[in-house]
């Protein structure tokens, strides 16, 4: 297990963070080795968020830092992975962090909702539409 330069407190605290931050904006920026454990702790998070009962929203609740994170969990994320057994999350390489050069990656929900598809279209392709 990868101790991420932290005690034992720290690190788990900066994990849950993570996770909370991962569930709220749906992809996130962060160096290879944290990401690792993020997918992991993510994972185990949501296949214990499918059971749907008392004990796992409690589990849940308790895990997570923010109650906006706990309603978006139950309401949004368990429903959109109900036949999916694993893999809820995409890490891809993304870039190299200036200061130090360590490998940052893009975290991100496989199948999440593109904020592309809820914006409306620009006023050149309605026209468009509107000329055929």
């Amino acid at each position: 297990m990868s101790k991420l330069s932290r005690k034992k407190d720290n690190r788990e605290h900066l994990i849950r963070n993570l996770v909370t931050s991962l569930i709220l904006y749906e992809s996130i920026k962060t160096t290879k080795a944290k990401s690792k454990k993020l997918k992991s702790e993510f994972d185990k998070l949501v296949i214990k968020a499918k059971k749907n009962d008392l004990m796992a929203r409690r589990h849940v609740n308790g895990y997570l830092f923010d109650k906006n994170a706990y309603k978006k969990m139950f309401d949004v994320i368990v429903p959109r992975y109900k036949t999916r057994n694993s893999g809820f999350t995409r890490v891809l390489s993304f870039s190299n962090r200036l200061g130090d050069n360590s490998e940052i990656n893009l975290v991100e929900l496989v199948d999440k909702i593109d904020s592309k598809d809820s914006v409306p279209d620009s006023p050149e392709t309605v026209k468009d539409q509107n000329a055929k």
